[in-house]
């Protein structure tokens, strides 16, 4: 879906203009303008060294090989041993200071990018690929520090030098300059009509790379759902498929990029020729003379060069475009869960008191189907609340409401009696704890995915945590205890593991209000049990919603939410709920009639 996203921002003409797009880099450089100023200053003498290196082989050849002046070359050469060092310093300064300059507005690229995606919605997150998001994260803010590291000085000085070789080329003879000068424009032309293919090209390259990513991303993270099926052909033609597509993408740009090269050295080189018969015939005739000629045939040469390297140049140019426009667009995206202008505070110290009035929520990939259908109900504050159901009753649509992941369509929630989209997301969401069913496991150490809950937590405190869910045993006895690495996602640890030390988080943030989505379904009986007695202990005087598929977890529960095709269609206890006869009694009777 985001690769259908993205593919449609492109038709519609993001950037009609082709370098248009690069402009948006503009307030990333000024920051930088001192660095830009020596660059171009660096720049700048460089250029005119190489003219002027240039211009001297027309006096050592006129004034000291023609005219056998030995004084007068000796002269000559020393002032272009003075030019060539002149050259050499400008040459490493520009280097250095656009170099600098390349990595530093990457590193700010990519931090504007990671700061906006972290305040992106999660229904954006829904149909948008993660390996997209990689992909500009990276490959595409790599090709802008090389355009801005690179490309660009390289663009700037071949320009300068083109100018000023044609400004000496027409101080040393007008008549061979006009014929450069029809050559030029001879070169030009192809260059822009094929330059536009190359851009297009470089964009479709670039989203090719993009699909690749995501495929990989998605193998990898699932790898041993991969390996369990079986599905390791399977998933290894779709790389390969995806990998021809990159190879077929980039084997069209290659080629372009080629054709114009080619075109533009098969012209360049025989302008020169024809220039060095015309100019030939004009030394024969005493017209110039030779050394005239030779200064003549070097700045045509310059200037040749430079188009050339303005031509590759222009290829770097257009696949950052395309790299620009792909980062804008996420950068462009608006978060559609923000802060009002001026937030109602949130009342100190939490209650944990929560309501749904009238609550009404649809997806915007559903329709034709509400997730929530007029919800409403209290919870009072240290309130223990169930909420049950068939699969797609809106459980969790419901805890991503009280979380503020989305805002209700219509109907308010609130919190501490505030209605929590006229308040700071960032506020509601710290006065909330969470044990999720899938438990994200960050790739740092135990202590610090504990820590997680509160980063100001004292190591005393995330033992003190780890010992309430049960977790102190097995993370001790890791290789580095507290300071063991768990590895991607989580991986060095079982279900139930991760499970409680993420009921260790929930524990340190020490919430107002817990949010428990089959908190225990990952664990064994004698874990279970351990950590259900810790969570009791959590509960204690805090507000509690629980979503559980086996009811045995939630029947001691002050009060039970039975929802429906997102309708909250019977509230009560477990006993009257059972006496009601509706939909729970008939869940209950098909879990407790085969051993729950």
């Amino acid at each position: 879906m985001a690769k259908d996203k993205t593919i449609h921002k492109a038709d519609r003409g993001l950037s009609p203009s082709g370098f248009r797009s690069l402009q948006l880099i503009g307030p990333f450089l000024q920051p930088y303008r001192k660095a830009i100023l020596g660059a171009l200053v660096a720049l700048m003498v460089a250029a005119t060294t190489v003219l002027s290196i240039v211009g001297g082989l027309r006096y050592v050849i006129d004034k000291g090989f023609l005219a056998q002046d030995p004084s007068m070359l000796d002269k000559t050469l020393a002032q272009l041993l003075v030019a060539i060092v002149v050259l050499a310093f400008a040459t490493f300064a520009r280097y250095s200071l656009v170099s600098w300059l390349g990595e530093r507005v990457a590193a700010d690229l990519r931090r504007a990018v990671y700061n906006h995606i972290l305040k992106l919605s999660p229904g954006f997150f829904e149909v948008t690929r993660a390996g997209d998001i990689l992909s500009r994260l990276s490959s595409d803010t790599a090709l802008l520090q090389s355009l801005i590291g690179s490309s660009i000085s390289v663009a700037l000085r071949n320009c300068i030098l083109l100018i000023g070789g044609i400004g000496m080329m027409l101080l040393t003879n007008a008549k061979l300059t006009g014929y450069v000068m029809i050559g030029i424009v001879a070169i030009v032309v192809p260059i822009v009509i094929i330059g536009r293919r190359v851009r297009k090209l470089s964009r479709s390259n670039q989203e090719r790379v993009a699909d690749l990513t995501a495929a990989a991303e998605e193998t990898i993270y699932g790898i041993r759902t991969v390996q369990a099926f079986v599905h390791e052909d399977i998933s290894r033609k779709k790389f390969n498929d995806e990998t021809e597509n990159v190879v077929s993408a980039a084997t069209r740009h290659i080629r372009a990029r080629g054709l114009l090269t080619a075109i533009v050295i098969m012209l360049v080189f025989s302008g020169i020729g024809v220039m060095l018969w015309i100019g030939g015939h004009d030394v024969l005739n005493g017209t110039i003379t030779a050394g005239q000629l030779s200064a003549f045939v070097g700045y045509a040469a310059i200037a040749a060069g430079a188009i050339g390297a303005v031509s590759e140049t222009m290829g770097d140019l257009n696949r950052a475009s395309g790299a620009t426009e792909r980062i804008f667009e996420l950068l462009n995206e608006v978060p559609t869960i923000i802060a009002p202008t001026n937030p109602v505070a949130m009342p100190s110290p939490p209650r944990g008191d929560l309501a749904f009035e009238h609550v009404n929520f649809i997806y915007a990939s559903r329709p034709d189907k509400p997730a929530l259908d007029d919800i409403s109900f209290t919870v009072k504050p240290g309130e223990r609340v169930a909420v049950v159901g068939p699969s797609g009753a809106g459980k969790t649509t419901l805890y991503q409401m009280i979380l503020r992941f989305y805002d209700p369509t219509s109907g308010v929630v609130r919190l501490d009696g505030v209605d929590i989209k006229t308040a700071n997301p960032q506020d509601v969401r710290s006065r909330i704890g969470i044990v999720p069913q899938d438990s994200v496991i960050f790739s740092t150490t135990a202590a610090e995915n504990i820590a997680y809950g509160n980063p100001d937590a004292t190591p005393d405190m995330v033992r003190a945590a780890a010992r309430a869910a049960f977790a102190d045993d097995f993370l001790t006895a890791l290789p580095q205890g507290y300071d063991t690495h768990l590895g991607e996602k989580g991986v060095r640890l079982s279900g139930g593991q991760r499970q409680r030390i993420a009921i260790a988080r929930a524990i340190l943030r020490n919430p107002s209000i817990l949010l428990l989505d089959e908190a225990t379904s990952a664990l064994d009986a004698e874990s279970e049990r351990f950590v259900q007695d810790a969570l009791d202990v959590l509960m204690q005087g805090r507000t509690t919603l629980i979503i559980a598929h086996r009811l045995a977890t939630v029947t001691k529960a002050d009060r039970i939410l039975v929802l429906d095709q997102g309708k909250l269609v019977a509230s009560g206890t477990h006993q009257s709920l059972i006496a009601e006869g509706g939909l729970y009694a008939r869940l209950a009777a098909l879990q407790f009639d085969q051993g729950g």
